[in-house]
């Protein structure tokens, strides 16, 4: 742990807390020694002033300073672990078990803003998988996730929900705008293409979306978006559907 990097945030909050403990050390000895010698009959001269001061910045400052250390990287080192345990270590999304923690808070938040979900699911991927391989399989995933991450709004959460399926939580979002990051995902994917040496294969994604304002949690939302999902994969995949909208675009053939 004593090797372990501290951000800029992290040294700023040694520092502080540092130096606000030992000055405050040095204040409680100075009126402490105060109070004796007076008890004394006698007040603190200069020298006693000094060493009442001096002392405990020289004997607790680097004790202090040491101890803030390791606070600072014992707080560092779990919220790595807590961030490990809540990321999908092939996409780097977050796992479902978090995505699904941190939208029932944001659900169960009281907010009245409306809120909106995206299950995003890769076309055809068993397909990928026997042609290309498993490897590229996972490679595909990757692409697929970069994809998402680069088209989804700031604040919005970015999940894997299992296999080659997405989520994407929204805040603050209805309907159109949903169904705008939707598309813009969509027309991402469909630019990737995967690759063998005598073959490729263009991407695409099925997307199926639930916007609602109101009280709601992630199972019943998760449930609407899903069944929007198994609609477009029918229309002929490669396209988005939210609520009973019907399909928006690219749909194309199976």
């Amino acid at each position: 742990m004593t090797d372990m990097k501290l951000p800029r945030s992290g040294w700023a909050r040694v520092w502080r807390r540092t130096i606000a403990i030992t000055a405050m050390s040095s204040l409680v000895s100075l009126v402490v020694a105060e109070v004796i010698m007076r008890v004394l009959s006698q007040g603190l001269d200069l020298a006693g002033v000094v060493a009442s001061v001096a002392l405990p910045v020289i004997l607790g400052g680097p004790l202090m300073f040491y101890m803030q250390l390791r606070s600072a990287q014992l707080a560092e080192a779990n919220r790595k672990l807590e961030a490990l345990a809540a990321t999908d270590w092939l996409t780097d999304c977050l796992n479902r078990r978090a995505f699904t923690k941190r939208v029932d808070a944001a659900l169960g938040s009281g907010d009245t803003e409306g809120f909106a979900l995206l299950v995003i699911d890769a076309d055809h991927f068993k397909a990928i998988n026997d042609r290309f391989g498993h490897h590229r399989g996972d490679e595909v995933l990757q692409l697929i996730a970069d994809a998402i991450r680069a088209n989804v709004r700031d604040g919005d959460l970015v999940g894997r929900l299992g296999g080659e399926e997405f989520g994407v939580f929204m805040r603050g979002a209805n309907e159109i705008i949903a169904t705008n990051v939707g598309e813009r995902i969509r027309r991402s994917v469909n630019n990737l293409v995967v690759r063998s040496e005598e073959v490729a294969q263009r991407l695409s994604v099925s997307i199926g979306g639930a916007a609602f304002e109101g009280d709601i949690g992630f199972t019943e939302l998760f449930r609407v978006a899903d069944r929007r999902l198994y609609a477009a994969k029918r229309l002929g995949r490669n396209c988005v559907l939210m609520d009973d909208t019907g399909p928006l675009s690219g749909v194309a053939s199976a």
